[in-house]
């Protein structure tokens, strides 16, 4: 059994036990998070869809860890110009576990 969520203006297809690192959530470590934007579910032999999310599904998980990625740089150059900008971004993260899936 399997589902397709969408948090953070992207969309995951988890089951349960998966951990998944999605865009940072407002919650604590340790705190269970709802995602009800389910746009499908797959369960034993059939596919729902939802239109555009499936009604009354929703997907629990488990904030395992808050952090930031790895630095990446931003650098903007323009020939000739004596024009040169270096910048440092670290996206921040969070790291769930999917305890269960309800449809």
């Amino acid at each position: 059994m399997y589902a397709i969520i969408k948090t953070g203006g992207k969309q995951y297809r988890v089951s349960e036990g998966d951990s998944i690192f999605v865009e940072k959530l407002e919650a604590a470590e340790g705190e269970v998070v709802t995602f009800d934007e389910v746009i499908a579910v797959s369960k034993e032999d059939a596919l729902v869809v939802g239109k555009p999310f499936v009604e009354g599904a929703k997907v629990t998980a488990k904030v395992e860890k808050q952090g930031k990625a790895r630095k990446i740089l931003v650098f903007k150059y323009k020939a000739k110009a004596n024009y040169r900008r270096r910048q440092g971004h670290r996206q921040p993260f969070t790291k769930v576990v999917i305890e269960k899936i309800e449809a």
